[in-house]
């Protein structure tokens, strides 16, 4: 569903270029004149978040892999050398460490959008999947940033999760060797991380364009979850949306902003600003908090190959999404079941993340160790029942609401719907 391109050159140098590379040409089509639903709302802008994201983080951590040294005697110390000697490298490290936060903000904004308008269903199936792949990278990317000050909670949080690959049968102690690139987290593996942390933003960057292009073929869902009919269900994409899409923008921008100079460290762990040291163990092992439900899915099971299992496929069923779903309706906006459910499952995710952030046998939000000989309300437990409401969303609910939940009346195009919001005009007294 590409834009057709009204691209004519004027000067002499453009026209000589168009003939040669029409690179404007397809700026013109793909983007700007690109044809897109005239009802989106400011759901649809944390995609552009999202680029302007990744370009920030690519640009800091460009400049901070000059300065960064990766090894285990002197990371943590070079990190102490960008933050107090190089010219505003304090400023570049808070941008790239509180720009991955921001990152997983709107993104899992953008993920929790797409599946409540349905943006997964036909014919986007692979434009979905593109996405989750995205989000894989991303968490693995992230998870290796976050071992290179080489902290103390860098260091222990490295050992925990790559020491969860032993237990995969028959390879697992093979896979986790490599990993280290020895028989503990040591030099190698720091050398590693920092090598792939360097190398898949560009392949991240790469992912971001086919899925861009994935998304160019049937062109932008919409809010209604109705199929485009034509161009007057569709406005350009540049002025409206590039201004809406740039408001967007400059507002999430102050957020980063009030984290970055305001509350640089608050997203963190304190402990982090302790050097890594083998024979220390922290009271506490925790991830970062985007991170946190998928820690709580995999404490909740005492197996570690099954919590193992099932933290990987509670992020991989997203993938069957577009299938697990029977609903002939895209929009959660037009199935009243669905949209509880959906809020539900909001709840259930933000639950998993407070569950996966405390001591998991202390009480549920507080402090104090539960006794072993009473019932009680622990991390580990609301984990629990936290992480079968997940795995119960995408099976066997969503599959028997599909059949089962009887639909509003959709409309029958976008423009009868922005036309029926319309409110009439009241002439002035």
């Amino acid at each position: 569903m590409s834009g057709p391109s009204n691209y004519q050159p004027k000067s002499a140098f453009g026209k000589w270029m168009h003939e040669r590379l029409p690179i404007m040409e397809l700026v013109q089509g793909q983007a700007l004149d690109f044809p897109t639903p005239k009802n989106l709302n400011y759901w649809w802008t944390f995609g552009g978040i999202l680029a302007v994201m990744l370009v920030a983080q690519l640009v800091t951590g460009i400049v901070l892999a000059m300065h960064y040294t990766a090894h285990v005697d002197m990371a943590f110390d070079s990190v102490e050398h960008i933050m107090r000697d190089v010219n505003y490298g304090w400023l570049l490290r808070y941008l790239h460490s509180n720009g991955a936060s921001m990152f997983f903000i709107a993104v899992y904004v953008h993920i929790f959008r797409g599946m409540y308008y349905g943006s997964y269903k036909a014919p986007r199936e692979v434009l979905w999947m593109i996405g989750v792949l995205i989000y894989l990278v991303m968490m693995a990317t992230a998870f290796m940033g976050y071992v290179l000050p080489w902290g103390q909670m860098s260091f222990w949080g490295a050992k925990v999760i790559t020491n969860l690959f032993s237990a995969i049968p028959f390879v697992g102690e093979s896979v986790t060797t490599w990993l280290w690139g020895g028989y503990s987290v040591d030099n190698p593996t720091l050398n590693r991380f920092f090598s792939l942390h360097y190398l898949l933003p560009f392949v991240l960057a790469g992912l971001v364009g086919l899925h861009i292009w994935a998304l160019h073929v049937p062109g932008n869902n919409n809010p209604t979850g109705v199929n485009v009919r034509g161009s007057q269900d569709t406005v350009p994409f540049h002025p409206y949306y590039t201004m809406k899409d740039g408001f967007a923008i400059v507002v999430f921008m102050l957020l980063y902003s009030a984290f970055t100079f305001f509350g640089p460290n608050y997203l963190g762990d304190a402990i982090n600003y302790l050097p890594a040291n083998p024979l220390s163990t922290p009271s506490h092992i925790v991830p970062e908090w985007y991170y946190l439900p998928f820690y709580a899915i995999l404490r909740a099971i005492p197996n570690k190959l099954i919590g193992v299992i099932a933290m990987f496929g509670s992020i991989l069923i997203l993938f069957a999404l577009p299938w697990l779903d029977t609903s002939r309706v895209r929009s959660g906006t037009y199935r009243p079941i669905f949209k509880q459910i959906f809020w539900i499952f909001v709840v259930v995710c933000i639950t998993l993340g407070f569950a996966g952030s405390g001591p998991p046998d202390n009480y549920f939000l507080s402090h104090e160790a539960a006794p072993p000989d009473e019932w009680h309300l622990t991390y580990k437990l609301v984990g629990q029942i936290a992480a079968v409401c997940y795995f119960a969303f995408f099976f066997p609910i969503l599959p028997l609401l599909g059949l089962l939940e009887s639909p509003k009346p959709l409309p029958p195009s976008i423009s009868d719907d922005v036309l029926a919001k319309k409110k009439p005009l009241v002439p002035a007294e």
